[in-house]
């Protein structure tokens, strides 16, 4: 379409379509009480554009006033054993490779402020969180850390940090150019580091994840364009590197003052994501049909199902297929999510303990990170369900 411009590397008639989902949640995230305010929750669409300059993929549909970010927005993965051994090995190689002790960090969107809290821990940092969704009974914070309960802007920093960091928000930003040339202000130190860490597209394309496209997040990056925006905004690119089995991009830089026209991302590079966006929509028309197929037949054999995890992804999962009555639950290790029901599809989150009167015969686990985690679980419950990755819906896992 030529007269769109870029959000992300500020090109003009570069952008084009590739998928597109419509009326689905517009939080995935929120906390709801009731199942029919669930069944009535907002909708928005989705289409997905890819930049072919830079490799940008975002959601041209996507308007900020639809999604909401209280303390009623529950995103946090801090409940998971797997999830913090990473988030305290990530806090251990940022304090030890970039002598972040002593200093003082800044996060934007922290969260639960489970992060912020434990590098400060760690190195005997200082430390300042933004986040409108943070909790003040949740988190007992470290001398010299606090918290802000409103969304970051250039304006609104009074410190200068020594590590700027943003773990999974930047994919929430809409203008991605405008928000990091605000983080360039406050980052203006040449002696600092900022890190941020996004979902990598490059995975959810190759792996045809319709799961992991939902409104909130309305930018997605490869290496590419990730780098792309930081060199455009004035930093200079230290390391970029993957996560969390490939789920995390992540980006170390520092602020510069050298000016320079920077080049549109790499021909061989972009033409990767070109060609998964290419093939995207395919992909993830056969693993709809897949699913679908497979949660239709358990249900028409009477056999019990449920999801494993009530965030995003199940969120994501379920409106696109389309699911109700297939699947009456969602398992969450949250405690704070438990007894609320999933935005769209109306189904009731539910604690582990729960399965050992229920014993479901199939569960499907929303990640497949946590596959050695929830195995351990389900043998602590005493079910002997079948049990599937999103990946996997062919074999079984004993």
């Amino acid at each position: 379409m030529d007269n769109i411009i870029c959000p992300n590397c500020q090109s003009v008639g570069c952008c084009h379509p590739f998928y597109q989902v419509l009326a689905v949640p517009t939080n995935s995230c929120l906390l709801v009480e009731d199942r029919r305010r669930a069944l009535d929750f907002p909708t928005g669409d989705i289409l997905l554009m890819l930049c072919s300059g830079c490799g940008f993929v975002f959601n041209a549909a996507w308007d900020a006033k639809r999604t909401v970010y209280s303390d009623q927005y529950e995103e946090t993965q801090g409940f998971s054993p797997t999830f913090n051994k990473f988030n305290h090995a990530l806090a251990e190689e940022l304090i030890n490779n970039y002598e972040i002790r002593g200093k003082t960090v800044l996060e934007i969107g922290c969260g639960k402020g489970e992060f912020l809290s434990l590098i400060c821990k760690l190195g005997g940092n200082r430390g300042i969180g933004y986040d409108p969704s943070f909790v003040p009974a949740r988190q007992h914070a470290a001398p010299g850390v606090r918290f802000v309960r409103e969304f970051f802007t250039e304006n609104t920093s009074e410190i200068a940090p020594d590590l700027l960091c943003c773990k999974m928000t930047l994919e929430h930003i809409g203008h991605t150019h405008r928000f990091l040339t605000s983080v360039r202000q406050v980052a203006n130190r040449v002696d600092s580091f900022v890190f941020f860490q996004v979902p990598d597209v490059h995975r959810i394309l190759k792996e045809g994840a319709f799961w992991d496209i939902y409104y909130e997040h309305c930018s997605y990056f490869s290496a590419t364009s990730l780098k792309q925006l930081f060199l455009g905004t004035g930093f200079a690119v230290e390391r970029i590197w993957t996560g969390y089995d490939d789920q995390y991009l992540m980006i170390m830089a520092r602020p510069t003052i050298a000016e320079s026209v920077v080049p549109l991302g790499g021909q061989e590079d972009v033409g990767g994501i070109v060609y998964l966006c290419g093939s995207f929509a395919a992909a993830a028309a056969q693993s709809r049909s897949a699913w679908l197929s497979r949660l239709r037949n358990w249900a028409a054999a009477g056999q019990r199902s449920v999801l494993w995890g009530s965030g995003s992804k199940a969120v994501a999962f379920l409106t696109t297929l389309g699911i109700h009555d297939e699947i009456e639950y969602a398992v969450d290790i949250n405690p704070h999510r438990v007894g609320r029901f999933l935005p769209g599809t109306g189904q009731r989150i539910v604690a582990p303990t729960f399965l050992r009167s229920y014993q479901p015969d199939n569960v499907v686990i929303m990640n497949p990170i946590y596959l050695r985690e929830i195995e351990r679980e389900l043998a602590r419950q005493r079910c002997e369900s079948s049990i599937y990755t999103i990946l996997d819906i062919e074999a079984e896992h004993a």
